[in-house]
């Protein structure tokens, strides 16, 4: 299946290096589509229209006021469309490409090494065939799940975030750790491999948190102490605050 993407910007990137396929790009900022297009073994039409008329599924990573506009340049010649399109719905998208089936994103950036979530939202134009040949694909990227569209803006605030989030939250981890004397890259490999087998343990016991917390934490020992610390600085008010202003902006 031939992907043509419409922008090269950080998510265009990481999708196509996911993917790790020649794929079609244009941008308004030739060489940065260019660039991609090097990386990959890719091409870099001079216009939208062209990787239109040349790829099986058009990816829009262009900026979502930019989508009528975008959809005129393209003319009809998309055959199917997958939007990543903060904030602009299914309806918005199909209406800007009639008769078009049209299905929605919310990709985080770990598609790039094939660990992304992607939330899905099928639009109805999508018969069964095309549906199973686009899971395909984007299932190459990560774990896909499907889930009802005004769903999707609180999707966001879950896995369109975490790589910030946790880059943040490993960030903070690893200057603790130096303050108390750990060199900065031993700090850092500490605080890396102990997160990904801490997540690895949480998905093994199926998403248990009580059960993990409470296996790893002595009454009075050193993690019950580091765990009441987190709550006195109420880390839990914290995720609800960033999660309400990350729905918030999404829906404005």
């Amino acid at each position: 299946m031939q992907v043509g993407l419409i922008g090269a910007g950080n998510m265009a990137r990481a999708l196509a290096r996911g993917w790790r396929d020649p794929v079609l790009c244009a941008d308004p900022l030739p060489g940065r589509a260019q660039a991609l297009a090097d990386e990959l073994g890719g091409e870099a039409p001079a216009s939208n229209a062209e990787v239109a008329d040349r790829a099986d599924v058009v990816v829009l990573c262009h900026k979502p006021a930019q989508l009528d506009a975008v959809a005129r340049e393209l003319g009809g010649r998309a055959k199917a469309v997958v939007s990543i399109l903060g904030g602009r719905a299914l309806a918005d998208v199909e209406a800007a490409y009639p008769g078009v089936p049209v299905v929605r994103l919310m990709p985080n950036t770990a598609v790039e090494v094939g660990q992304g979530v992607i939330a899905y939202a099928r639009g109805e134009r999508v018969d069964d065939e095309l549906d199973a040949r686009l899971r395909e694909l984007i299932g190459r990227l990560g774990r896909v799940v499907e889930l009802d569209e005004g769903l999707i803006d609180v999707a966001t605030g879950v896995n369109g975030v975490a790589p910030a989030y946790m880059a943040l939250f490993v960030e903070a981890w690893i200057d603790a750790a130096v303050k108390h004397g750990l060199p900065p890259a031993l700090a850092s490999e500490l605080v890396l491999e102990s997160a990904a087998g801490a997540l690895a343990l949480l998905a093994a016991h199926e998403g248990d948190t009580l059960g993990v917390r409470r296996a790893v934490t002595s009454p009075g020992g050193v993690t019950a102490a580091g765990l009441a610390a987190l709550e006195r600085r109420d880390l839990r008010a914290a995720l609800l605050d960033a999660m309400d202003a990350v729905v918030e902006r999404y829906r404005s």
